[in-house]
């Protein structure tokens, strides 16, 4: 084989969420360091603030790609993939025009819902590779049923891959707490998300920001707060609390495994905090987060409250009592550390097995 592989990403992408298209980032770096010469493209809705910060040639449309057949398979034609990675997108018919056009097809599911559609016969049956990316106890096994149908279809059962994220690294980590002032082990670190959910009316991310105002001013601990690329808002800036308008998935994951603790909203970030062994707060900025919430919350791996600021800093001065703390940190230490990066790459390699790893 003469040529690298060419790669497909098509996540969900709004005005709102960010974490379907930051875990496609993390899996396209990944691909770009094993295959230095493979040709990565994204389909972006333009409604989503963070299309102009792709770090890869993209094709925006008009709304979220699931919403785009036509110009999603129009150019699947045109690009003609080897590997099309539908993140918690895509319709039936585009999934069927991948495998069609003789890509590889990776469905990504993040919670029941999902994962039901991808079970459905006629996506099953033109799915290379059906990735859960939550802890099994999160969202439970699938049914006797769908695995009899997976098995009448041949096809192989979901892979919980738990969160993907890039590990930390010593030196980066470094340089990032002598950038923004910090000592590892004494700063919370707080981020409600993409910086577009509201919670009745409100901003998750200014709730976020207050309550890591009242920490500082309350508990003397320094605050790093994340607003995220989706804010829509100047950045405040308050005594104590260190503000960052957004910062690449690699920057916030050495920041977050530093931290002391974490006050931080239920999607992605928290499994990658759960996985960091980092004692979190965490509270719900969206409909899907109330569920991953409880189910953490009853792993005894997480303390939750709801999305407030006066909620959210007594919960957290509770979780900062030594005794509480300590309990959280050896419940952390007893859960498995998942990193679905890991996992992802060895499913791309093997749907990928044709093209040797050419690196730069």
């Amino acid at each position: 084989m003469s040529r690298s592989p060419r790669v497909l990403f098509v996540p969900v992408s709004s005005a709102e969420g960010i974490g379907e298209y930051m875990r496609s980032v993390i899996l396209a770096d990944a691909i770009s360091s094993r295959w230095k010469d493979a040709e990565i493209h994204f389909v972006l809705s333009r409604q989503a603030p963070y299309s102009s910060q792709c770090p890869y040639p993209v094709t925006l449309v008009d709304k979220s790609p699931t919403k785009e057949v036509k110009a999603v398979n129009t150019l699947m034609a045109q690009f003609k993939p080897d590997l099309v990675i539908f993140d918690a997108s895509g319709r039936k018919s585009q999934l069927q025009c991948a495998h069609q056009l003789g890509a590889k097809v990776i469905f990504i599911s993040q919670h029941k819902r999902k994962r039901s559609r991808g079970l459905k016969i006629g996506r099953a049956r033109v799915t290379d590779s059906h990735w859960v990316v939550q802890p099994e106890f999160v969202i439970g096994p699938i049914s006797v049923i769908d695995r009899f149908k997976l098995q009448l279809i041949g096809k192989p059962e979901p892979i919980f891959t738990g969160p993907v994220f890039t590990n930390p690294d010593a030196q980066r980590q470094f340089g990032l707490l002598q950038n923004y002032g910090l000592s590892a082990g004494e700063y919370a670190i707080f981020n409600a998300g993409s910086g577009g959910h509201k919670v009745a009316d409100l901003l998750a991310a200014d709730i976020f920001s207050e309550v890591a105002r009242n920490c500082y001013r309350t508990h003397g601990i320094k605050s790093l707060m994340v607003f995220g690329p989706n804010y829509p808002k100047d950045i405040p800036q308050y005594e104590g609390v260190i503000s960052v308008a957004a910062m690449s998935n690699a920057e916030f994951i050495n920041l977050l495994a530093a931290a002391k603790v974490a006050v931080i909203s239920g999607g992605d970030t928290l499994l990658q905090a759960i996985a960091l062994k980092v004692p979190t707060l965490t509270a719900p900025v969206s409909k899907d987060q109330p569920a991953r919430i409880a189910a953490c919350e009853k792993e005894q791996l997480v303390m939750a409250c709801p999305t407030n600021p006066e909620a959210m800093s007594q919960a957290l001065g509770r979780m900062l009592q030594p005794e509480n703390l300590s309990q959280l940190k050896q419940r952390l230490l007893s859960a498995p550390a998942l990193n679905g990066l890991q996992v992802g790459m060895e499913e791309i390699i093997r749907l990928l097995e044709k093209y040797p790893e050419v690196q730069s």
